[in-house]
């Protein structure tokens, strides 16, 4: 069998949930696992980036426009008859100075980053447990959930927190033969971070901190949900997995 054979049935038969899947890492994870095989669910509030996210793979990619903050969405997921890898992915950050940071933006960024994705972990487990499934569970976390960072406070807090939720998650499941680990991206070009990094002072921060010397591109955390989502990472569970070219080996 060649690697391309082995790609495209790396997740064969598998049902994949991802949120925040209409742009940027969402939506490169959304591909990537669609295209190792797996059926995937790709949810989003925009209806728009959905449709045109499901033109890549229309057999294999199913749409959902949801608000992942919304009782509603945690009863969809327990419906499911299947689920074998959730990618827990939706999240903000809006950057501010420690003491200007306004309970608005505190409050929101604790509901999503937080309380959503521990909802969102919480319905996809109780279909692994029902079905019996040996799942795969990937939180979205971030370097900054293992270092601090100016003017984000807020942001570093919820990321941490994700990391304690996937080691507290691990330990627990693991029993159940299900795996828990987190992704650990440094700063990624998106559509929506682009414009950040032609600043010339933001880019010179960022690069000066990457030993890799090149920005994070949304294939690099693509491939590495796909090897905590299969089987080749089978004895990996607990572990936060930090795509972020030496940032936070310093």
């Amino acid at each position: 069998m060649n690697t391309t054979q082995i790609q495209a049935d790396l997740l064969k038969n598998k049902v994949a949930l991802v949120t925040g899947a209409g742009r940027g890492i969402g939506r490169a994870c959304t591909e990537a696992l669609a295209a190792a095989g797996a059926r995937v669910i790709a949810v989003d509030l925009s209806q728009a980036d959905l449709d045109s996210l499901k033109e890549c793979c229309p057999a294999l990619i199913d749409t959902w426009q949801e608000d992942v903050t919304a009782d509603a969405f945690y009863l969809k997921i327990e419906a499911l008859s299947r689920l074998d890898i959730l990618i827990n992915n939706a999240g903000m950050n809006k950057p501010q100075a420690f003491t200007e940071v306004d309970n608005e933006i505190l409050s929101a960024m604790l509901k999503l980053n937080v309380e959503a994705a521990f909802r969102t972990a919480q319905c996809a487990t109780r279909v692994m447990l029902r079905e019996n499934i040996e799942g795969s569970i990937i939180n979205m976390s971030s370097q900054m959930g293992h270092v601090g960072s100016p003017s984000r406070t807020v942001y570093c807090m919820t990321k941490h927190a994700i990391e304690g939720l996937t080691k507290a998650m691990a330990v627990e499941l693991a029993p159940h033969g299900i795996r828990v680990n987190a992704i650990a991206p440094t700063f990624v070009e998106t559509p929506m971070t682009k414009p950040m990094f032609e600043e010339p002072v933001f880019r010179k921060f960022v690069m000066d901190r990457i030993p890799l010397g090149r920005i994070g591109q949304v294939e690099d955390v693509a491939e590495a949900v796909l090897f905590l989502a299969s089987s080749r990472s089978s004895m990996i569970t607990g572990d936060s997995l930090k795509v972020d070219g030496g940032w936070t080996a310093q």
